[in-house]
C-alpha cells in the first residue's frame, strides 16, 4: 500500500507560478504540497546570465514582495527599465516612460531561474508547505470532497489540485480539459549578447517586414577571475571595443529562417544581427542562443471540480509584450483573493462554487490580453501598404495623446 499524506492543496509544478501559488495559499494558513521533478540551481554572482528571462511588471513585483521573494531577487541581480518603445517607421516612434504614470520604473528584466529559486528559499521556511522533489504525477482521482493524487509510492489526499505544470500540462490532459489555439507562422530566437553600450534603461521593439526584433537590457555581472579572462578574450577579438553591458535580443522570423539562423556560429549570427537590428543597439558579441515556436493555447475551462489550472497550464500568449508570466502571477493573486474572501466570510473555501470564482475573475482578462496581442501581431505582420500606413499613423497619434499612453501603460504594468 502506498503511503498516504493529507493536505489542503496539492500543486503540480514548482516553477515560478507553482511556487508563488504555494506561498500565497500558505499565507492563508492552508497546508500545501508541491510536486516537482527538478529543483532550481543555486545562485552564484559569477554565473553567466540565463537565456530565459521575464519582464516583471510592477504588479508582479508587488506580489513577489508580498511573498518575501523580491527582496532576495533584487540582492542577486535585476535590470530595471524606465522606458519602452515601439516603432515600425521612425516617424511613428512611440516611447512610454515611467514618469508618465508617476512611477520610478516600468518593470525589471529578471532571469526566470532566480525568481523560482527565491520563491523556493521562502518555501522551505514554511512549516505548512511540503516539497516532493524529485517526484512526478502518475494519476489523480476526484471524489465529492477530495482529490487523490498518485505519485511514485505516495498518495496525496487534498481538497484542491492546482495545475501549474506548464503549457503541456499533464494535469490538464488527465482532467480531459481541451484547449483552443493555434501555431503562429513564426518562431522566435532568444540571443544573449554583450553590448558595447553600458546597461540601458529601455526595452524596444521594431517591426520589420519579416517580423519584430527586440532588445531587453540585462544586468551587469560581477567579473570573477575566470570571467575577466573571458572578457579579455572578447576584447582581443575587437580591441577597439570594451563590452560594458548585457542584453537579451529577440528575433522573430519565419520558422525556416529561424532554424537557419540557429545553425549559424555565434560569430556568423553576430554579423547578421548587426546587419538587421537597429543601429541603436550598438556593437555586440553573441554569447548564447536558443529558439522556440510561437503558439497560442487557451484552456476551454480553468476548473474541473476540484482541479484548477494556473499560468501556462491555462493560457500561453504571444510573447510580443512579455505578458506571459505576469498573467500567471495575476492568476495566483486572484486565487489567493478568492480563497481569502471565503475564509473571511466564514464560507468553506474548498467548495467548488467558491473555487469557480477564480475562473470568473481571470478568464476574461486573460482572453482580452491574448486577443490584444494577436491583434497587434496580425496588424503589424500584414504586408498591405494601406494597413502599414494606418498602423504607423495609429502609433504616431497615440504618441501625441498622453491619456491614451497613460491608460495603455498602466494596464501593461498591472496598476490600473
Amino acid at each position: 500500500m502506498p503511503e498516504v499524506k493529507n493536505f489542503d492543496c496539492v500543486i503540480i509544478g514548482g516553477g515560478m507560478i507553482g511556487a508563488a501559488s504555494a506561498l500565497a495559499l500558505a499565507q492563508l494558513g492552508l497546508t500545501i504540497a508541491i510536486v516537482e521533478k527538478t529543483p532550481p540551481e543555486e545562485f552564484s554572482s559569477s554565473q553567466p546570465l540565463d537565456l530565459r528571462v521575464s519582464a516583471i511588471s510592477i504588479a508582479s513585483e508587488n506580489l513577489l514582495t508580498q511573498l518575501d521573494a523580491w527582496q532576495q531577487i533584487k540582492q542577486w541581480r535585476v535590470c530595471p527599465y524606465q522606458r519602452l518603445s515601439v516603432w515600425e517607421q521612425e516617424y511613428a516612434y512611440t516611447e512610454f516612460n515611467a514618469q508618465d504614470i508617476q512611477q520610478s520604473h516600468l518593470g525589471h528584466i529578471v532571469e526566470n531561474r532566480l525568481i523560482q529559486l527565491s520563491l523556493w528559499q521562502q518555501i522551505v521556511k514554511h512549516n505548512n508547505i511540503t516539497l516532493f522533489c524529485p517526484q512526478t504525477l502518475t494519476s489523480f482521482t476526484q471524489n465529492e470532497n477530495n482529490v487523490e493524487v498518485e505519485l511514485d509510492k505516495i498518495t496525496l489526499n487534498a481538497k484542491l489540485l492546482i495545475a501549474a505544470d506548464g503549457a503541456n500540462s499533464k494535469v490538464r490532459s488527465l482532467a480531459n480539459i481541451g484547449i483552443t489555439g493555434w501555431d503562429y507562422q513564426q518562431s522566435a530566437m532568444l540571443i544573449k549578447v554583450k553590448t558595447q553600450l553600458p546597461q540601458q534603461n529601455i526595452t524596444w521593439q521594431q517591426f520589420l517586414p519579416t517580423g519584430p526584433v527586440a532588445m531587453l537590457p540585462m544586468p551587469t555581472v560581477v567579473i570573477s577571475k575566470q570571467n575577466n579572462a573571458e572578457q579579455n578574450s572578447l576584447n582581443q577579438d575587437k580591441s577597439e571595443n570594451i563590452y560594458q553591458g548585457n542584453a537579451s535580443l529577440v528575433w522573430y522570423h519565419q520558422k525556416n529562417e529561424i532554424k537557419r539562423l540557429s545553425s549559424l556560429s555565434n560569430s556568423q549570427l553576430q554579423q547578421k544581427i548587426l546587419q538587421t537590428f537597429p543601429k541603436r543597439l550598438g556593437d555586440i558579441f553573441v554569447e548564447n542562443k536558443a529558439s522556440f515556436p510561437l503558439t497560442r493555447r487557451h484552456a476551454n475551462q480553468y476548473q474541473q471540480g476540484r482541479v484548477l489550472l494556473l499560468g501556462d497550464a491555462a493560457h500561453t500568449i504571444n510573447p510580443l509584450a512579455g505578458q506571459g508570466v505576469n498573467l500567471g502571477f495575476k492568476d495566483v493573486l486572484a486565487l489567493q483573493t478568492i480563497i481569502a474572501e471565503a475564509i473571511g466570510n466564514g464560507l468553506c473555501w474548498s467548495d467548488i462554487n467558491v473555487l469557480a470564482g477564480y475562473e470568473q475573475k481571470r478568464r476574461t482578462d486573460n482572453l482580452l490580453m491574448m486577443s490584444a496581442m494577436d491583434g497587434f501581431y496580425t496588424a503589424f505582420s500584414h504586408p498591405s501598404s494601406l494597413l502599414k500606413a494606418l498602423r504607423n499613423s495609429a502609433l504616431f497619434i497615440s504618441n501625441k495623446i498622453p491619456l491614451v499612453k497613460e491608460r495603455v501603460l498602466k494596464h501593461a504594468c498591472g496598476i490600473d
